[in-house]
């Protein structure tokens, strides 16, 4: 397997016992079609906005694409074309109420650039694919400190215990490539459901709130 999503392995664990020896053969031949992107990009609008959003720390730009977005959706006929922009703008009109502070060091921040080349992490032998919205690093009380959101979408919203995973491979990614220079925070290792407005932080993991998955999803992989 060249790599496996975070989605790959939340959509495994859904799966019948039987399903998922279809499903891992799939992912093995490089086929296997992500069913939470529904297409791929089909909530790139809502999501790529949301992370501009939070990268310039403006929320207008929430209402500008919602306009656009509304342009586009005048000028196509196609049902499913129609319905995949009404679903963005209304996630981009649901998250207007969403406060960004609270998933913001208090201080300011620098982005991270990101290398695609190290967004894998060999975890049991497979390789698990980390690619957060953003990395940020920001200092707090004399502590040069290093954080992550990624902002994620699936019809219907994922469930407290899955996006559980995206905070706790954010956490193990910067523990592996930046925490030689930086301590982890892990109260800002953040997943972020658009869909639903719910939020996990790694330190929910820590504090036996939300279950750790990873490795017995990893575990029943490799056994089959």
């Amino acid at each position: 397997m060249e790599k496996v999503t975070i989605k790959n392995l939340i959509d495994f664990r859904a799966k019948s016992d039987r399903s998922k020896i279809t499903f891992l053969n799939n992912l093995r031949k490089e086929k296997i079609k992500d069913p939470n992107e529904e297409g791929g990009d089909y909530w790139i609008s809502c999501v790529s906005t949301i992370s501009n959003v939070y990268r310039n720390n403006d929320r207008t730009l929430l209402g500008k694409k919602v306009t656009e977005i509304q342009a586009k959706l005048k000028g196509t006929t196609r049902k499913q074309t129609k319905d995949q922009y009404q679903r963005n703008i209304d996630i981009l009109i649901h998250f207007e109420d969403f406060d960004l502070q609270t998933i913001r060091p208090d201080v300011d921040l620098q982005i991270q650039k990101q290398s695609k080349a190290n967004s894998l992490l060999d975890i049991n032998g497979l390789p698990i694919e980390a690619k957060p919205s953003h990395v940020f690093s920001f200092s707090e009380n004399g502590s040069d400190e290093i954080g992550a959101v990624w902002f994620v979408a699936k019809k219907g919203g994922y469930h407290l215990h899955d996006l559980g995973m995206f905070a706790d491979i954010i956490y193990r990614y910067l523990d592996s490539r930046y925490s030689k220079e930086y301590f982890v925070s892990t109260s800002f290792c953040i997943a972020v459901d658009v869909f639903s407005g719910k939020v996990v932080r790694y330190k929910d993991i820590e504090s036996g709130i939300i279950p750790t998955l990873i490795d017995a999803t990893i575990d029943q992989i490799n056994k089959l």
